[in-house]
């Protein structure tokens, strides 16, 4: 059973664009690749059409994998969003406990996160420590430095 995964509508129809993508152009130009290869004479010793063959493979792969994503993903409705605890779409204010440093996160699922917005995956240590707990909690996380305090400050919504 594949599991399901929450996005936000922005997030999924940024994996919906990149499929139609590959389905489309993706696949055309694999097809020229192939053909001009082919157009090249013997095919056994054709390292160009053994190439493109490859990169036909890997695409294929990679479009079966977004098709799985987008068939098990759900669109979340941010106004159904219990903030007195974090979960996925939660908007997260936490401090350092031990150098007092606040930084605020956004819970989101692993295809959307990018940390450069301040966007982390539930699945990533610091998201999956947060999940769950409330406004003045404080959690110890283990990350890959060590363990880290937080206290949780706030929870919103993006």
């Amino acid at each position: 059973m594949d599991k399901v995964a929450y996005y936000t509508e922005e997030g999924l129809q940024k994996i919906k664009d990149e499929l139609h993508d590959l389905k489309t152009k993706g696949r055309s130009d694999i097809s020229k690749q192939i053909a001009e290869a082919r157009d090249k004479g013997d095919l056994s010793e054709n390292a160009e059409y053994d190439a493109a063959k490859d990169a036909q493979g890997h695409l294929e792969a990679k479009i079966a994998q977004l098709e799985k994503i987008v068939g098990n993903a759900r669109i979340l409705d941010p106004s159904s969003i219990d903030t007195s605890k974090v979960s996925i779409l939660s908007k997260v204010k936490i401090k350092n406990a031990q150098n007092g440093v606040q930084f605020s996160y956004t819970l989101t699922s692993e295809e959307e996160a990018d940390l450069k917005k301040g966007k982390i995956s539930v699945q990533s240590p610091i998201g999956k420590g947060l999940l769950g707990k409330q406004v003045g909690d404080e959690v110890e996380i283990q990350v890959p430095a060590g363990k880290m305090k937080f206290e949780i400050l706030d929870i919103g919504l993006e």
